[in-house]
């Protein structure tokens, strides 16, 4: 059984901390594969030279809707420059945000096309953050769809079912972290159970949204990806052996790992 966390902010200092101890608990947990992932310059640097070090693991480079008010045109062109590095596997996390007021929504919807765009001109698929900006987002695709298609991944997925349909006709995957696995998650549930099986994603999002049976009790990392999976297996009654497969086969196709 071969298990890809397809998000985690590997940078975070408390994961950092654990140093080679992190990949040897993802290892035992039959996580082979984890995208780091980027949410300004800094923290994109330091997701490829962390991706550098460790096999099985690769990068995803981009400026967060939270952190657009701090990023300027040089840090775009030096995130730009990183495309083309053989570990940068996606673009973002982009997206917008309507829950924090770390940034106005007019500056988020400067940047959030710009990852749309490059993705356009290289390939690469875009990771997308939603909160509380479903109906923005839908816009967003709307007015860029190229062909009608969107290549990347809802992460973190905690929209409506209709918005998720829409994301699937753009040729979006859709991705569930721990969140999931939650007692109060039961919509969240719901779409888990109808994603079509060629466009289910997993994460951690670790540090964060811990799964169950650990939340409040340790910090998330990628080794937990593997209670989500058994979670999500569960509720589409299908064996986790044959999930987990199916959710790598999937991550490796959207991120073109070979």
């Amino acid at each position: 059984m071969e298990l890809y966390d397809t998000h985690a902010h590997l940078n975070d200092p408390g994961l950092v901390e654990m140093g080679a101890s992190l990949f040897a608990a993802a290892n035992e947990a039959g996580v082979k594969y984890v995208n780091a992932i980027g949410i300004d310059l800094r923290s994109s640097l330091q997701c490829v030279e962390i991706a550098e070090c460790n096999a099985g693991t690769f990068a995803s480079v981009g400026v967060h809707p939270n952190s657009c008010h701090k990023a300027n045109d040089f840090q775009w062109d030096e995130i730009k420059a990183l495309v083309s590095h053989g570990k940068v596997v996606a673009l973002g996390e982009t997206g917008l945000d309507c829950y924090w007021d770390d940034c106005p929504l007019e500056l988020q919807q400067q940047w959030f096309p710009r990852h749309i765009q490059l993705s356009h001109e290289t390939g690469l698929p875009i990771v997308v953050h939603q909160r509380e900006s479903e109906t923005q987002i839908m816009q967003v695709f709307e007015r860029l769809h190229d062909s009608g298609k969107i290549n990347g991944v809802m992460h973190s997925y905690t929209g409506t079912w209709e918005a998720a349909q829409t994301c699937l006709d753009y040729g979006m995957y859709i991705s569930f972290a721990g969140m999931v696995t939650f007692k109060n998650a039961k919509d969240i549930q719901e779409i888990a159970r109808q994603v079509p099986e060629d466009r289910i994603l997993i994460e951690t999002d670790s540090p964060y949204l811990t799964p169950a049976p650990h939340r409040g009790k340790r910090p998330n990392q990628p080794a937990m990806v593997a209670h989500t999976a058994k979670f999500i297996a569960d509720l589409r009654g299908v064996d986790i052996e044959s999930f987990a497969n199916t959710a790598t086969e999937n991550a490796k196709r959207v991120f073109k790992i070979a």
